[in-house]
């Protein structure tokens, strides 16, 4: 086994400064004026999940960027609510990324112009990215928690509307829960919980999507077809969520997205609380517990103990082991039983610490493909602070270690091979570049943490 997956060794000073420094150099290299992206080859336009992590990371090296790089994505937002997957830079050119502003044919929308944005979405990270920054603010003086406070002002209002957006127009199935239309909302593009429900999808016979720069291990030609075809199929809707059960051909409950939402709701009541909206914080905490009871109505399988994404159109749960099934980890309600199963899954040979995108003994894995079996350090850093919230510190803390470790000796890579611990995709990225000053930084559990 490969070092930096074998038990860690403490992790010592120097460690931690270089990787602590290569990590702000990571960042600054990325920065583009009033936003940061994830990386400067592979994905040139501001992206909503790497937004939120990456924030995160500003949180403690550069406030004014964090709350500057949120408050881009907002000014993003839709008339509904919806936080685009994607922000298209103006400034760079169509072909430096498939598919492209003209593929998308987004109207303009809320003052923005035509082309600025995709129709997807991806996991709602941001209220509790927005919170994290704002807990951080007192490190940086008074003027910083002084433009905290503002800041969240400005944006509980859109993080309120985002959540709303997918409580209720992305209700598909009916159950509580929202229903995401393509793979890439999930954020685990290419992960074997879609493979059933995609494999009804008909192909689009346009341009490979396999056109992205620099791509080193991407989707199969076949899955980039089905892709196209449903950001075709979307777009021929008018983006509309009206009857989406119906009439489009992937809408799909992933345990990761919604475990994320209940999350973000969490998160919320945390700032609607400094807001002094102590009414509005009681719903936010109720909208945490209802989606945390619909996870586990409609996701849950008892005979493997854990939870699948399900598939609205057939109600049939996906029977692939994959790590957005240990997210649900992340909230303080699950039923203990829930808790038991998922970190029974979490230490089988099928995961292990630091846990790979996909079970590693299932014929399927790929170690090199996106989300097919490589580690990434953003679902271990959510599986993480799910440690922490149920009280299982000892486990979070030999997980950050080994984080740590992995990035320090390979570098702030996208992806790490779940075997061999190397460095996949590109080399300088933001989100885990951020997230490495997390980990380096921050040992608290949440709030509402529970006592082991």
């Amino acid at each position: 086994m490969h070092p930096d997956l074998s038990p860690s060794l403490p992790v010592i000073p120097e460690v931690c400064a270089e990787l602590w420094t290569s990590a702000v150099r990571v960042l600054d290299a990325n920065w583009a004026g009033d936003h940061t992206v994830p990386s400067r080859t592979l994905h040139p336009h501001q992206r909503s999940w790497d937004t939120a992590f990456t924030a995160i990371g500003l949180a403690y090296v550069n406030q004014p960027r964090a709350w500057r790089d949120l408050g881009s994505l907002f000014a993003a937002q839709w008339p509904d609510g919806r936080v685009p997957h994607i922000a298209f830079d103006p400034d760079t050119p169509e072909d430096a990324h498939f598919p492209g502003p003209r593929f998308w044919n987004v109207p303009a929308y809320a003052g923005r112009p035509a082309l600025s944005s995709t129709g997807l979405v991806q996991p709602p990270l941001h209220a509790l990215a927005a919170w994290e920054v704002y807990r951080h603010a007192a490190a940086h003086g008074a003027d910083a928690v002084q433009q905290a406070r503002t800041e969240l002002d400005r944006l509980y209002p859109r993080l309120v509307a985002q959540q709303e957006y997918l409580g209720d127009r992305r209700d598909a199935g009916g159950g509580g829960l929202a229903s995401i239309v393509h793979p890439w909302e999930s954020g685990l593009d290419d992960s074997p919980a879609w493979d059933e429900a995609l494999a009804a999808v008909p192909a689009n016979p346009g341009p490979p999507a396999r056109a992205v720069s620099g791509a080193t291990h991407p989707p199969a030609d076949t899955d980039h077809a089905r892709y196209a075809g449903l950001v075709l199929d979307y777009q021929d809707g008018g983006y509309s969520d009206t009857g989406l059960a119906e009439r489009h051909a992937f809408v799909v409950e992933c345990p990761g997205f919604n475990a994320v939402t209940a999350t973000a709701e969490l998160a919320l009541a945390q700032i609607a609380g400094v807001l002094g909206h102590p009414s509005e914080a009681r719903r936010h905490r109720e909208r945490a517990r209802d989606v945390t009871a619909a996870i586990g109505r409609r996701l849950w399988n008892p005979e493997t103990r854990t939870f699948h994404a399900r598939d609205v159109r057939t109600g049939r749960l996906s029977p692939a082991h994959c790590v957005s099934g240990l997210l649900p980890l992340m909230l303080p309600d699950l039923e203990p039983d829930r808790v038991d199963g998922i970190l029974a899954e979490l230490r089988s040979e099928r995961f292990g610490l630091p846990a790979p995108s996909h079970d590693r003994t299932a014929r399927e894995v790929d170690g090199r493909r996106y989300w097919r079996g490589p580690v990434w350090i953003d679902v271990n850093w959510l599986l993480r602070r799910g440690l922490l919230v149920h009280g299982r510190r000892d486990d979070a803390e030999e997980l950050r270690r080994r984080l740590v470790r992995l990035a320090h000796r390979n570098g702030h890579f996208e992806y790490f091979h779940p075997e061999e611990g190397g460095g996949l995709g590109t080399s300088a990225f933001s989100r885990t570049a951020a997230l490495c000053l997390d980990l380096l930084a921050d040992r608290s559990a949440p709030a509402y943490a529970r006592a082991a």
